[in-house]
C-alpha cells in the first residue's frame, strides 16, 4: 500500500509539471493551478478506492457532478442566462476525464461567466431601485427555483430582478412596521397613516439596496480557490450526499458545529445549492431552548441584534457561520425560510451549550385513569466522551435512569428518540443490550461485501417490561439502529412519523495531507480532507435503514406530514437494499396484536383535539408548500402575514418545547413540564396500557 501511494503521488507530480501555469481571473490573486490539479487527482483516487458504492469515475458520474455544480453555481437562477448554461453543458461529459488529466476548464469558465453576470445584475439592481415601484400592482413572484427556467436574455433577467427587489422591499417593510410601529396583544400590526407607510417603504428600499450591494461585493470577492473547492465538492457529492470535500478551513471546523464549548446558537449547518441549511439543532443549546429554529430551515439573513440584516444566500458557509456565531449573551436574529414556505425572523440569545441538556433524562408519568406509573426517558443523542475527561456515555446514563424508574415500579416505558440524529455506534449497540438478553443488533457491510455483525454479549437485562419508542423524521443513524433492532426483536412498539430519516451509512475522514509523501510536494499543503461513505448499516432482519428508514408499527399524525424531509429526498442518495438476515430469537413477550393496537390508536387519535389540530396544521402547511407563487401586492402580503400568525405560534417540530412563548428571564422548563402537554407522550402511555391489556387478554 505504501509503494502504491508513493507511485501515485510521483505520477501526479509528473503530470502536474507538464501543464503550464495559466492566468486566472481579474483579481490578480495567485491561484496555484498545480496544487489544484494535484488536489483533483487525489480526491478522485480516494473516492474511487474508498467509497462504498465503488462507482466508476465515468460519464454517468460526470452528469451527476455537473448537475450539482450548476446548482451550487446559480441554483436560484438569478444570474446565468440560457446561453451561459449551454456553454457550461459542453463540459458535462468531460468532468471524469478532466479531473484525471488535471484540466480546469469547467470551473474556470463557470467562475468567469458568473462574475460577468453578477456585475451586470449589480448595475441592474442599482437602476431598478431608483425607479418608481407600484406596491399595489397585481403580480407575483415564483419562489421555487425548481419551477423556474434560466432566462434567455438580459431584459428577462432584469424583469426577474425587478420582482425579486420588490418582494424584498415589501418583506422588509412589514418587518420595519413590526419593529417601529408595533403589534397588538394578538400579534397583529398596528395601523399606520399614509405618511408613515411612505416613510417605511422608503426606509425598506434603502435597506434592501444596502443588503444587495453587500451581497454582490461578497460574491465578487470569492477567490478562485473558493470556487474550485466548490467544484470539487460537487464531484464528491455525486457519489452520495454525505461524501464531500472539506478544504482546510472547513476541515478544522468539521460540519460547522456551533456546539460544545463554543459560544453560539447550537446548530449544525451545511451549504446546499447556494443556501445555508440547518442540519440539526444541538440539544440544550440556545437555539434548542428558543424553540423556533429547526432542521431543514434555510437561513436567508443574519442580523446582530437590531442591526441591519446581512443576506447570506450564495455565501460561503464559513462566512455565514462567522456572522451567526458570537459571544454569550449577545443576540442574533435569523431570517429563515421554513420548509412550508413561511418566512420567520428568529431572535436567539447566544450561549454556551448546556451540557446537561444533551444527556439522558428521565421522569415518571402517572396515568390518571388507571393510576399506573409509567417511565419516560429522552435520549437526545448517543454520546460518549472519548477524551477520558469525564468518561460519561449514553449507555451508563440510561442504565442509571432505568434503575431509578424501576424503583418507582413503573408499568411500562416510553423511550423518546425524536430528533436524535445519532452518535456513537457502540452505544447504539450497548443501549439495545439494556433491553434484550443477548444477540445481534446491527450488521455493518463495507464496499467489498464483507459483513460484520455487532452484538450484545451482556446477558443482563436492565428493563424487561412493555416499551414504546417514539421516533420522527429527524431520528437518524444510531437512533434507527436502536429502533430497528427493538422492532425486529418485537421488544418494543415503534411509534411516530411515517418514517425516520433513513441515514444508513458510515463516513470516514481521510486527511489528504497524509498521502503526500514525495519530497517537494509539501509546498502544496494543507490540502484538506475528504469525508467519504465507507460502510452501510443493515438491520438484523437484513433490511437496510438507508433511504426508507424505520417504518413505525403505529403511525401518528405529524406536523411534518407531507414534508419532503429525509434521506430519500437528497440528491444521489444510496438506495435501499437488503442482505441475509442474521440468526436471532424474538422477544418471548413480543406483542402478537400489533394490528389491534394500531386500530385502537387510530380510534383514540381520531377523537383527540390535539391530533386533530395537528392534522389541520399539516394540511395547511402542505397547501403553503404547493403555493409557491408569492403575491407582490402590499395589501395581499399584509393579509398573508395575519393568516400565518397562528402557524408561527405552533410548537416547534424538534420537540415539545414552546420557548418562544416564554419570557427570556424565566427558568427553562423541567422535563415534567416539557411533556405535560405533549400528545405523543400521552399516546405512548395509552399504547402501553393497550399493550398491557392485550397481553393480559392473551394470557387469559
Amino acid at each position: 500500500m505504501r509503494i502504491k501511494s508513493f507511485l501515485l503521488v510521483k505520477l501526479l507530480f509528473l503530470l502536474i509539471i507538464l501543464f503550464p501555469l495559466l492566468s486566472w481571473g481579474k483579481t490578480g490573486e495567485q491561484f496555484d493551478h498545480n496544487r489544484a490539479r494535484l488536489l483533483g487527482h487525489m480526491i478522485q483516487q480516494q473516492l474511487s478506492r474508498n467509497h462504498y458504492s465503488q462507482k466508476p469515475t465515468d460519464d454517468t458520474l460526470s452528469h451527476a457532478a455537473f448537475d450539482l455544480y450548476l446548482k451550487q453555481l446559480d441554483f436560484q437562477k438569478r444570474f446565468l442566462l440560457l446561453e451561459d448554461v449551454a456553454q457550461l453543458k459542453a463540459f458535462q461529459d468531460q468532468i471524469d476525464d478532466s479531473i484525471r488529466r488535471g484540466r480546469l476548464d469547467l470551473p474556470e469558465t463557470g467562475r468567469n461567466l458568473l462574475s460577468q453576470r453578477i456585475e451586470q445584475v449589480q448595475k441592474m439592481a442599482a437602476e431598478l431601485l431608483q425607479e418608481k415601484i407600484d406596491y399595489q400592482r397585481v403580480e407575483s413572484l415564483e419562489t421555487d427555483p425548481e419551477k423556474l427556467q434560466f432566462v434567455n436574455e438580459l431584459p428577462a433577467l432584469r424583469e426577474r430582478w425587478r420582482k425579486i427587489l420588490k418582494f424584498q422591499i415589501l418583506a422588509r417593510y412589514i418587518n420595519l412596521r413590526e419593529d417601529e410601529i408595533g403589534v397588538n396583544d394578538d400579534g397583529q400590526l398596528l395601523p399606520v397613516d399614509d405618511k408613515q407607510q411612505r416613510e417605511l417603504l422608503d426606509q425598506a428600499r434603502e435597506k434592501v439596496a444596502k443588503t444587495n450591494r453587500n451581497l454582490f461585493v461578497r460574491m465578487l470577492d470569492e477567490t478562485e480557490q473558493d470556487h474550485y473547492d466548490r467544484y470539487l465538492n460537487a464531484i464528491s457529492r455525486a457519489f452520495d450526499p454525505h461524501t464531500s470535500y472539506l478544504p482546510p478551513t472547513s476541515k478544522e471546523d468539521f460540519d460547522i458545529q456551533m456546539s460544545g464549548s463554543l459560544e453560539g446558537i447550537g446548530a449544525t449547518l451545511r451549504e446546499e445549492d447556494g443556501y445555508i441549511k440547518v442540519v440539526k439543532i444541538i440539544p440544550g443549546s440556545a437555539a434548542y431552548r428558543q424553540g423556533q429554529l429547526a432542521a431543514d430551515d434555510i437561513i436567508l439573513k443574519v442580523a446582530q441584534g437590531t442591526d441591519e440584516p446581512v443576506d447570506i444566500t450564495d455565501t460561503r458557509i464559513r462566512d455565514a457561520v462567522t456572522l451567526i456565531r458570537g459571544k454569550k449573551g449577545t443576540e442574533v436574529r435569523l431570517t429563515v425560510k421554513k420548509p412550508d414556505g413561511r418566512r420567520l425572523v428568529i431572535p436567539i440569545i447566544r450561549d454556551v451549550v448546556e451540557i446537561e441538556e444533551t444527556f439522558v433524562k428521565g421522569t415518571s408519568v402517572v396515568d390518571e385513569k388507571s393510576g399506573q406509573t409509567f417511565g419516560y426517558v429522552k435520549i437526545p443523542s448517543f454520546y460518549r466522551d472519548y477524551s477520558g475527561k469525564t468518561d460519561r456515555n449514553c449507555t451508563d446514563d440510561l442504565r442509571a435512569e432505568l434503575r431509578k424508574l424501576k424503583k418507582e415500579k413503573i408499568s411500562g416505558l416510553v423511550l423518546d428518540l425524536r430528533n436524535n440524529g445519532g452518535g456513537s455506534l457502540s452505544d447504539a449497540v450497548s443501549v439495545t443490550g439494556l433491553f434484550i438478553e443477548t444477540g445481534p443488533v446491527v450488521q455493518v457491510r463495507n464496499g467489498n461485501g464483507r459483513i460484520r455483525v455487532m452484538s450484545d454479549d451482556d446477558r443482563a437485562i436492565e428493563y424487561d417490561g412493555p416499551m414504546v419508542v417514539l421516533v420522527n423524521r429527524f431520528s437518524a443513524s444510531a437512533s434507527e439502529i436502536l429502533a430497528g433492532a427493538l422492532q425486529d426483536y418485537g421488544r418494543a412498539l415503534i411509534v411516530g412519523d411515517d418514517h425516520t430519516h433513513g441515514k444508513g451509512t458510515v463516513q470516514a475522514m481521510l486527511d489528504l495531507d497524509r498521502y503526500v509523501k514525495l519530497r517537494g510536494m509539501e509546498k502544496y499543503l494543507p490540502l484538506g480532507a475528504v469525508k467519504v461513505t465507507i460502510q452501510k448499516f443493515y438491520r438484523i432482519s437484513g433490511e437496510s435503514t438507508q433511504e426508507k428508514g424505520v417504518i413505525p408499527d403505529v403511525v401518528l399524525p405529524s406536523r411534518l406530514d407531507g414534508l419532503e424531509s429525509g434521506e430519500k429526498y437528497l440528491d444521489y442518495a444510496l438506495s435501499w437494499d437488503h442482505i441475509k438476515s442474521t440468526d436471532f430469537k424474538r422477544w418471548a413477550q413480543s406483542s402478537k396484536n400489533v394490528t389491534k393496537l394500531r386500530k385502537l390508536s387510530l380510534t383514540r387519535v381520531g377523537k383527540d383535539e390535539d391530533f386533530n389540530e395537528i392534522v389541520v396544521e399539516a394540511e395547511a402547511a402542505r397547501e403553503r408548500r404547493e403555493q409557491t407563487l408569492q403575491s407582490l401586492q402590499l395589501s395581499v402580503m399584509l393579509k398573508e402575514r395575519e393568516q400565518s400568525l397562528a402557524v408561527g405560534k405552533l410548537k416547534p417540530p424538534h420537540g415539545p418545547l414552546a420557548m418562544q412563548d416564554r419570557d427570556d428571564d424565566k427558568e427553562p422548563l423541567s422535563l415534567e413540564e416539557e411533556i405535560a402537554e405533549d400528545p405523543y407522550v400521552d399516546e405512548g402511555v395509552a399504547l402501553l396500557l393497550d399493550l398491557i391489556s392485550c397481553s393480559t387478554s392473551a394470557a387469559i
